[in-house]
């Protein structure tokens, strides 16, 4: 699966995604766009959305999204408080489909 870590993870995190190809907001270029304008950049050349943000789907209609979303809910974002988390991601990333979102924590 092709994911993209969200702007709020800490790109470490992306080591946790073994056999998995994971690339940051950032390192993709989109620094700073709006979730909205985000998750329609995204849809086209990834799989799987990784976020933190809980608000994600009261902010946006995420039915329409043509990717899996996942969502961390955990009490900070930080590496060493996500990294237990990731296990389960990596199994939820061997089923979820497109249009799907998964809270995990």
């Amino acid at each position: 699966m092709k994911v993209l870590l969200d702007e709020c993870l800490p790109r470490k995190l992306k080591r946790e995604l073994v056999g998995h190809t994971a690339i940051t907001v950032p390192e993709q270029g989109w620094a700073g766009k709006k979730n909205g304008e985000l998750l329609q950049l995204a849809e086209s050349k990834f799989d799987v959305f990784l976020t933190a943000d809980r608000n994600l789907s009261a902010q946006q209609n995420l039915i329409d999204v043509r990717m899996a979303v996942v969502v961390l809910v955990a009490p900070n974002n930080r590496l060493e408080t996500l990294k237990p988390l990731m296990p389960q991601v990596l199994v939820a990333l061997e089923t979820i489909q497109a249009g799907v979102v998964v809270r995990i924590g």
